[in-house]
């Protein structure tokens, strides 16, 4: 990455990207895209729990490792934690991915089914392919926005969805490091732009369409090397237009750095 300009669109781990950058010799433009909007009802938590004592779910899929430390975080000052443990303990746990794995492994939770990579929604469909679901309660860790595609293919097959929303994703409060972004594509002083979220895309592009910039934005993301984390993010890109130069593989960051180093390299 030698004196090339990376852009980076991560808000969490902005930092850490920005210094993995830095550290393959590149100069990172932080322009954060997206923020996480901690969205947790106490109220509904407990009733929730109420209820699942008395009617318990069947399967319980945790999505990411933030919601699922959220979720914790509220049972904890509820008192409700030991409670929600023992409800785990009597049902099917499902996870999506290493995060939340991590996350529930930290509470001593058994894990009955993982997700295979990317850990996208696809697989985590194909890891329920065996399970009987129809009649049966689901609860749901929702991320940032609902997952429409795993709550409508659970409900084709019978099951009754309870979402639980812990966190919601939102654009950032300052969107001018974005604009700067745009300028900057435009006047081809970025080298590459990672993309680690599929909600990034869309609120790139929302600040654009506001601003007239849409068209724009795409051609001069299409005239740079645009680096996705995975499969998700990749499809995001496709759907305004853009292509995609390299994909990590597997969709962590670890390799995406490693890749992007590489193609900027040559």
């Amino acid at each position: 990455m030698q004196a090339k300009t990376v852009a980076i669109l991560e808000s969490r781990l902005g930092r850490q990207l920005g210094e993995l950058v830095a550290k393959h010799g590149g100069r990172p433009f932080h322009a954060p895209a997206l923020a996480e909007i901690p969205d947790v009802d106490p109220a509904f938590i407990s009733a929730l729990i109420s209820e699942l004592k008395t009617r318990p779910a069947d399967l319980m899929i945790f999505q990411t490792g933030v919601g699922t430390n959220a979720l914790f975080k509220t049972t904890d000052a509820l008192g409700l934690t030991e409670t929600l443990l023992a409800l785990l303990a009597q049902t099917t746990v499902v996870v999506r991915g290493p995060k939340p794995t991590a996350a529930l492994r930290s509470r001593g939770v058994r894990l009955d089914i993982s997700a295979k990579e990317p850990f996208t929604t696809t697989e985590v469909l194909e890891a329920l392919q065996a399970v009987q679901l129809n009649g049966k309660r689901v609860t749901v860790q929702r991320y940032g926005i609902s997952n429409i595609e795993l709550e409508e293919a659970l409900k084709a097959r019978g099951a009754q969805v309870i979402e639980i929303t812990t966190y919601r994703w939102s654009l950032p409060p300052d969107t001018r490091p974005l604009i700067d972004l745009m300028d900057a594509l435009e006047r081809r002083q970025v080298d590459a732009v990672t993309v680690t979220n599929a909600a990034q895309v869309y609120n790139l592009f929302e600040v654009a369409e506001k601003l007239g910039r849409t068209d724009a934005l795409r051609a001069a993301l299409n005239r740079t090397l645009v680096a996705s984390i995975g499969p998700v993010s990749t499809e995001a890109l496709q759907k305004f237009g853009v292509g995609v130069g390299l994909e990590a593989s597997p969709p962590k960051l670890g390799p995406l750095m490693s890749a992007l180093d590489a193609a900027l390299s040559r």
